[in-house]
């Protein structure tokens, strides 16, 4: 075996696992064209075409789905090898890439950061916000953190922070103008923040406790957003009504720059999660995480 052919191997590996060059280029740091050309090359020495490759897709020959089931295990197991010895010589290395809408990264994950990297100072942190939900597998992220309702089945997920409340707020100058609404129902006398979702492009439908049930709503408004965050800001500014977490209100609510309203109604959803595909193979940058959260959250 060529020494280059292992770049060839790991490249080809990581693109079937990703089903994709992108993401498999993130994980691996290098180009997706230098990516391509290895897998070339290591498709000429076989002499067997491994990868069916289109401007959208990639998808695995019969050739290449008997090969990656030949040398898939025995290169997870040189990885594993390779983290189990970094961990003895000094702990985790590498990059752990972690993807978070910024609500989330605001409410739980920013509180870990620094403790973590401070224990395990050879792991590099890169963290990605996406207000909508991604496949973490499909685009080269270690681990996610979204509210656990909204997880795939397939995923292992760690609670962070408990379950966590909505809260409905609007400015003092807002509420000398507009009644304060008494009922879900008078909002659409109101002027409402909205969010519309990055992946799907939806409207959030506000949700209410009522008569012990969970009842969404259509608000209007003259403000779409698409920063979880922002609608605070807009609503600290007079713009309208703010359907936010109690976590991030209560603040302004204390220091009377907001006024909380429709508090009766106000929904107790599971809180965030991180969440990390299952397996059993894990990088030890992701367990060492993992482990610092689970300590962190007691």
């Amino acid at each position: 075996m060529k020494l280059n052919q292992l770049d060839g191997l790991m490249a080809f590996w990581k693109v079937a696992e990703h089903r994709g060059f992108t993401a498999a280029s993130a994980e691996l740091e290098v180009s997706p064209s230098a990516l391509s050309q290895a897998i070339r090359q290591l498709e000429a020495r076989l002499g067997v075409r491994l990868l069916n490759r289109t401007t959208r897709s990639v998808s695995l020959t019969e050739a290449g789905e008997d090969y990656l089931a030949r040398i898939g295990p025995a290169l997870g197991q040189v990885i594993v090898a390779g983290e189990e010895l970094n961990v003895l010589q000094g702990g985790p290395t590498g990059t752990l890439r972690i993807n978070a809408a910024r609500i989330s990264t605001s409410m739980v994950l920013q509180p870990l950061l620094a403790g973590f990297l401070r224990e395990h100072p050879n792991v590099k942190l890169e963290l990605t916000n996406d207000e909508g939900f991604v496949d973490i597998v499909e685009r080269g992220f270690d681990a996610g953190i979204r509210m656990g309702e909204d997880l795939h089945k397939d995923m292992v997920a760690l609670p962070l922070g408990g379950p966590i409340t909505v809260a409905i707020v609007a400015s003092p100058d807002y509420l000398a103008r507009f009644p304060a609404p008494s009922h879900p129902d008078d909002l659409m006398q109101h002027n409402c923040i909205r969010f519309r979702f990055a992946g799907t492009g939806a409207i959030h439908k506000w949700e209410f406790k009522v008569n012990e049930e969970i009842v969404e709503y259509e608000v209007k408004g003259n403000l779409t957003i698409r920063d979880t965050l922002f609608s605070t800001e807009a609503a600290l500014e007079g713009v309208g009504i703010a359907y936010t977490f109690e976590q991030l209100a209560l603040p302004h609510i204390k220091a009377k720059r907001l006024t909380r309203v429709l508090a009766p109604f106000s929904p107790t959803f599971p809180g965030f999660s991180l969440y990390y595909p299952s397996r059993h193979d894990q990088p030890s940058k992701l367990k060492a995480f993992i482990e610092y959260a689970r300590r962190a959250v007691i």
